[in-house]
C-alpha cells in the first residue's frame, strides 16, 4: 500500500481549489473520455478543476513554455500538465523547464512496475522529472480469418507482401506511427542494434540504416499502391483493415486491438502480434513545467492517475485500454488489457527525426 507522508499531506491540502491545465493530445475520442472521467474524479475526491487542454502535438505546449520562459514569464504559467515522452521530453529536460525531481514524493509511484523501463526515456534519464501513466508497444493487427499464420519478423513480413501485392503498408512519415514502424524494422535488420542508442548524428547514418531503405525498396514493390500512397494515420489503417482493403493496421497499444473489437470497431477474428524478436516499447509519462500554477494540484493529479483505480479503469477494453504501470497483482483485468510482448528498447530520441527526414527524401516526392 502507498505511504502517505506528512509533506504530501500539505501537499493535498494546497491543491484543493487548484485549477490544472493539463495539455495532452486530443485526437482519440476514448482518451478524451477517459480525462473526462478523471476531471470528475480527482474534483470529487480533491476539489481539484481539471482541464484537458486537447492538442494535435504536444510540441505546441512545449513552445509555449519556451516563449513564457523567454518573456520572463516564471511562474503563473499557462501550461501546469503535460502527456509527454521521447523528444519532447529531452527537449523540457534540456532548456530546464520541468519542475522536480517529484515523483519519489507521490505516494503510488511505490506501486509502479519496476521491472518498466521507467527510468529511461528514449534514452534520456528520467530522474524523477516525469511519472509513468501507460506502456506503449508497436505492435501489428491483423484478421485471422485473413491472415492465418501473421508474419513473426521482418523477412515474414516481406514474403507476405509479395505473396499478397497491395496488403501491405505503413503510415506515411513522419506521422507517429509511421517513422516507429521504421524504427521497428530497423532494430531487426541492423548489424549492430547498440548504433541505436546513440544519437544518429553520432554515428555513421548511412552504413547503419541502408539494410532499412534496401528492405523499403523491396517492399514498396508490393505494398499498398506499389508505395506511392500511403495510409495518414494509425486510425486509417485499422479502417482499411476492416473494409479488408488492407491486410496488417500498426498501432502503438497492445490492447488496441481487443479494445477495438470489444467496442464493435473491428471484427472479433482480429488480434495484435509482435515480431518474434520483440516489440519496440516505451513509456508514456505526465511532466509539470517548471512555471506551473498548479504545482500541488498537478502532483496530486498524477498520484490519482497513477493509482489502482484509476490504472484499472484506464486499462478496461470498454474505456480506453490502455496498459498500466502499475504491478500487476493491484490489479483486476482481463488477459487482453494486460497483454504484453518481449521488450526491444526505443533508439536515442535524435532517430525519430533523423529516420523521417531521411524516409522524406527518398519517397516523400511520390
Amino acid at each position: 500500500m502507498p505511504v502517505y507522508s506528512s509533506e504530501w499531506t500539505k501537499i493535498e491540502k494546497r491543491a484543493r481549489e487548484q485549477t490544472v491545465y493539463f495539455y495532452g493530445w486530443g485526437g482519440h475520442p476514448q482518451v478524451n473520455d477517459y480525462l473526462h472521467w478523471a476531471s470528475q474524479e480527482v474534483k470529487r475526491l480533491h476539489d481539484i478543476n481539471l482541464v484537458h487542454v486537447k492538442v494535435g502535438d504536444i510540441s505546441e505546449a512545449i513552445t509555449l513554455v519556451l516563449s513564457e520562459k523567454s518573456s520572463g514569464r516564471h511562474k503563473d504559467g499557462r501550461v501546469d500538465l503535460l502527456w509527454v515522452n521521447g523528444e519532447n521530453f529531452a527537449a523540457l529536460k534540456r532548456a530546464d523547464l520541468l519542475y522536480g525531481p517529484f515523483t519519489d514524493q507521490l505516494p503510488n509511484f511505490s506501486l509502479v512496475d519496476k521491472r518498466l523501463p521507467i527510468d529511461i526515456d528514449f534514452s534520456t534519464p528520467v530522474d524523477g522529472l516525469e511519472a509513468p501513466w501507460g506502456v506503449g508497444q508497436m505492435v501489428m493487427m491483423f484478421d485471422r480469418s485473413v491472415t492465418k499464420k501473421p508474419p513473426a519478423s521482418a523477412s515474414e513480413l516481406l514474403q507476405y507482401a509479395k505473396q499478397h501485392p497491395g496488403r501491405i503498408s505503413y503510415p506515411q512519415p513522419p506521422q507517429f506511427h509511421g517513422v516507429t514502424f521504421l524504427k521497428q524494422l530497423l532494430s531487426e535488420l541492423v548489424k549492430d542494434p547498440e548504433a541505436l542508442q546513440k544519437p544518429a548524428d553520432s554515428i555513421d547514418f548511412e552504413r547503419v540504416t541502408a539494410p532499412l531503405w534496401d528492405y523499403l525498396d523491396q517492399l514498396h514493390k508490393f505494398a499498398w499502391y506499389n508505395g506511392r500512397r500511403f495510409p495518414q494515420s494509425d486510425r486509417h489503417m485499422i479502417q482499411l483493415l476492416d473494409d479488408r482493403e488492407l491486410h496488417m493496421a500498426i498501432s502503438f497499444n497492445p490492447a488496441e486491438a481487443a479494445a477495438a473489437v470489444s467496442r464493435g470497431d473491428l471484427v472479433n477474428s482480429v488480434s495484435s502480434h509482435a515480431f518474434q524478436l520483440g516489440a519496440l516499447t516505451n513509456i508514456h509519462f505526465l511532466a509539470i513545467p517548471y512555471n506551473s500554477s498548479a504545482k500541488e494540484g498537478a502532483q496530486v493529479v498524477i498520484n490519482f492517475l497513477m493509482s489502482p483505480q484509476a490504472q484499472q479503469h484506464k486499462a478496461k477494453l470498454s474505456v480506453w485500454g490502455d496498459p498500466p504501470v502499475l504491478q500487476q497483482p493491484l490489479l483486476q483485468l482481463s488477459p487482453e488489457a494486460t497483454a504484453r510482448f518481449d521488450v526491444i528498447p526505443e533508439p536515442h530520441f535524435s532517430w525519430h527525426g533523423a529516420l523521417a527526414d531521411a524516409w522524406l527524401k527518398r519517397y516523400g516526392y511520390q
